[in-house]
């Protein structure tokens, strides 16, 4: 196995390989998405290898980097910017119920191709990072068993990192969530002062108390086959309207849940791309300073 991976690794940086297909084929070696993404958090490759050649040939910049939190600790994360000079709006990307791995460090990039700064925490920092889990399950199991408090903690002491940060033009931030990521992101609309925008993509939404406490203009997207969480829409859209809140959101036909991430065998490109471009025009119109980079 180690030498299919080493011919992988070099038919990707010779570059006859692009991400998706390298991702293919790493998917393939080690028999799940998930293992194929832990393979390259526990080998330091997905913050070294993949983010200089995917940062490179989009022209940003990234880097690992990390932040204080409350208690003492300290969060490691990925941020990945515009090139050359200016301020810009950015969002706080918030992954997946297995921690920070490549699909997160991508969208990422993508966000700051498009004009922002963009910070990927990893939320299992408190539990010596996702790199250093066993296997895709202890990871689940990790972020499972992370209190949510401190998880919301982390988050807004990485919105507090990237007010600061000579790039951003301060006051203007967002979020934007994957899966457990994009439940986290909603309830960050309810409890982060800083935040101007949220995005969640198939999250479960807050208990309706907290919705009332929502701060600023929520997207929701999500998929029609996704049951679980998309049947309580209908319902957050109610609450959110007494409420007084501004909720968009899209359902998807045909799509399931994860329909976003381009290295799963859920991935649907139709839905992936409307719901981008989505993502793109609200954080636009809320947050100021975003141009129309795309």
């Amino acid at each position: 196995m180690a030498e299919t991976i080493d011919t992988i690794l070099d038919e990707y940086r010779n570059r006859a390989l692009n991400r998706r297909a390298f991702m293919a084929r790493l998917i393939h070696v080690t028999g799940s998405m998930a293992a194929a993404h832990l393979l390259l958090e526990t080998s330091g490759l997905a913050g070294t290898l993949v983010s200089e050649i995917e940062s490179k040939q989009i022209k940003v910049a990234s880097d690992t980097i990390s932040y204080p939190s409350a208690g003492g600790v300290n969060v490691s994360g990925y941020l990945s910017a515009p090139p050359g000079k200016g301020k810009f709006p950015a969002v706080v990307v918030i992954h997946e119920n297995r921690g920070l791995n490549d699909h997160t460090r991508d969208v990422a990039r993508r966000f700051a191709a498009a004009g922002f700064v963009a910070l990927a925490p990893d939320l299992l920092s408190r539990k010596g990072g996702t790199g250093a889990m066993a296997s895709p399950d202890k990871a689940r199991e990790a972020i499972t068993a992370l209190p949510a408090e401190d998880a919301i903690t982390d988050l807004k002491s990485g919105l507090a990192y990237l007010d600061r940060h000579a790039k951003v033009r301060s006051g203007q931030l967002g979020s934007v969530g994957f899966c457990w990521g994009g439940a986290r992101s909603f309830m960050l609309a309810a409890e982060a002062e800083r935040l101007r925008a949220a995005v969640v993509f198939y999250g479960s939404a807050p208990a309706p108390d907290k919705l009332a406490q929502v701060r600023c203009p929520v997207l929701g997207l999500y998929g029609e086959t996704d049951e679980r969480i998309t049947a309580r829409v209908p319902e957050v859209a109610e609450a959110m309207k007494k409420a007084g809140k501004r909720f968009e959101h899209k359902i998807y036909p045909g799509a399931g849940h994860a329909f976003f991430n381009d290295t799963g065998e859920r991935y649907h490109p139709e839905a992936a791309t409307d719901a981008w471009a989505r993502t793109l025009a609200f954080l636009r119109a809320n947050l100021k300073g975003a141009g129309a980079k795309n």
